[in-house]
């Protein structure tokens, strides 16, 4: 059995993050009561137990953006502790005049392999997230991501359908810089012209050498573990950007509201078990590898 590189899961301590910490707000993946608390990576390597996960990606979960660093530097902390995670996507403002001095800061950190500011908006108000729909045309976002390539840091993308235009116009103008499309474009709108949409923009995103695409999140807007949803949208990514520009990511625990992990890879194996041991193996295991430098 293919080992697995679980390319995005968070660990966190509820009093870090304001959105569990406060009054209950809505979130794009409905009620959250259950992760309310601190879900640390003793708990989520419980969850793995018997998945057959040999490596994984910390992605950034949020904490008040004055803190950046500290979030970066608590889980650099964990990681020293436990032997896990073993690579890290922080949080930096690409929107501020100039990112490089938070990108000195986070450079401490040995285990920062990218960041991630979500860009995403969606009429729905409680899908949104950036202040408007074009952010990722913002000049200001092009010059700060384009930076990352002095670093060597990966920029976590993260859109909508409707927004799949402005992101490949910011990839090619940061060629340098790999993306990482967050959650396979994030499909929500399930009838036929939204599916439409975002596989014209998939193939738009895929006409970008620099992007590839993470098979995360797909139960955020069914709230439920769906094996014909994944076995859907994996086929028709895999099939857009090729096996060795996909991996795999849980999105655990904000997934463990509606499933456990072992079904969640279980769904994914069986999304996979249509391709070639190579493919499966690249998407599993070897584009995250490769993508996040672990090991490096």
């Amino acid at each position: 059995m293919t080992a697995v590189v679980d390319g995005h899961h968070h660990i966190w301590r509820q009093a870090d993050l304001p959105w569990l910490a406060g009054p209950m707000q809505p979130r794009i993946f409905g009620p959250y009561e259950p992760i309310r608390r601190d879900y640390s990576i003793e708990e989520f390597r419980a969850d793995i137990t018997g998945s057959d996960v040999v490596k994984s990606v910390y992605v950034q979960t949020n904490w008040a953006p004055a803190t950046y660093e500290d979030e970066a530097a608590w889980v650099q902390r964990t990681a020293e502790r436990t032997g896990w995670p073993h690579a890290i996507v922080a949080y930096a403002d690409f929107s501020a005049d100039d990112v490089r001095p938070q990108l000195d800061r986070l450079s401490r950190y040995p285990l920062v392999r990218g960041a991630r500011m979500q860009l995403h908006w969606h009429e729905n108000p409680q899908y949104r997230f950036a202040a408007r729909p074009d952010m990722p045309a913002d000049p200001r976002i092009a010059r700060n991501v384009g930076h990352l390539a002095d670093y060597g840091w990966t920029f976590d993308l993260q859109v909508f359908a409707a927004q799949m235009a402005y992101a490949a116009d910011l990839a090619e103008s940061c060629p340098k810089v790999t993306f990482v499309l967050q959650h396979a474009g994030m499909l929500e709108d399930l009838s036929p012209a939204g599916r439409a949409e975002w596989r014209a923009g998939m193939v738009q995103l895929a006409a970008c050498p620099n992007v590839v695409t993470k098979l995360s999140g797909l139960g955020t807007f069914l709230h439920r573990n769906d094996p014909a949803h994944i076995a859907h949208v994996v086929g028709e990514t895999v099939g857009i950007f090729g096996a060795g520009r996909c991996l795999f990511g849980s999105n655990f625990p904000v997934e463990k509201l509606w499933t456990s992990y072992g079904a969640l890879i279980e769904a994914y194996r069986d999304a996979l078990s249509r391709f070639a041991p190579k493919e499966q193996q690249a998407i599993l295991h070897d584009t995250a590898m490769s993508v996040y430098r672990i090991g490096a």
